[in-house]
């Protein structure tokens, strides 16, 4: 005699936890996703840092010079003006030792010294320095440095890859926007404008009340009269 055959029964609770585990087991393998190593982005892959920076001048000296010249007085002014615009320490000025130009080298360092007091640099945060000549035949410089904030990128150049082989892919390559960003980097006149801006200039007053006269005699803010 056969005998009836039971069927089997889903409840929701169990087909809810089948649901489940099958939901697991798709997350399951989420670890094996491949994704791309260089970013998308080139200001994120070469981006612009704030540090410190060094600004040197290097002044040529002949062993037998006296003065400075006119053209060298030039550069140490200008010198002194890119640190009044962007730093406030201390300003080395550094001599060869070793060099047949030394003795040329340590007078003239008292004029030029001389001439960062007059450009408004005080003398209290001038000091002297000195360092090894490479040989004692180089017509070793005198050597102008201070340390300011500056904006930079990394260095640039990395091709690790050959991208000839693949060019498929449109994918930014390692090196991909660093010229770029190094440029801007370099017209950055306040690199303190990239955390915060700045206060607002005065309002010049004589100028708003002719746009305002305008505005009220003709009822646009263009220039209509006289100014």
């Amino acid at each position: 005699m056969n005998q009836p055959t039971k069927r089997k029964s889903f409840t929701p609770a169990g087909i809810a936890a089948v649901a489940f585990a099958a939901l697991l087991a798709g997350c399951a393998n989420v670890h094996d996703i491949e994704v791309g190593s260089i970013p998308d982005d080139y200001r994120t892959n070469h981006p612009i840092m704030i540090s410190e920076k060094a600004h040197n001048l290097d002044v040529p000296v002949a062993s037998t010079d006296t003065d400075l010249n006119f053209g060298r007085t030039s550069m140490v002014r200008g010198f002194a003006a890119e640190y009044r615009e962007n730093a406030s320490g201390t300003v080395q000025i550094m001599t060869p030792v070793g060099s047949a130009n030394a003795a040329a080298a340590s007078r003239l360092a008292g004029q030029i010294k001389k001439i960062l007091v007059k450009e408004g640099i005080p003398s209290r945060k001038i000091a002297y320095q000195s360092y090894q000549a490479a040989a004692q035949n180089d017509a070793a410089p005198v050597r102008l440095s201070f340390t300011a904030i500056g904006a930079h990128t990394a260095q640039c150049g990395r091709w690790p890859k050959d991208i000839a082989l693949n060019t498929m892919e449109n994918k930014h390559y390692e090196n991909f926007g660093c010229a770029t960003q190094n440029n801007l980097a370099a017209q950055i006149a306040n690199p303190s404008d990239l955390i915060a801006p700045r206060d607002m200039s005065p309002i010049d007053a004589q100028r708003r009340d002719v746009v305002i006269g305008n505005y009220r005699q003709y009822g646009s803010t263009a220039t209509g009269g006289d100014e």
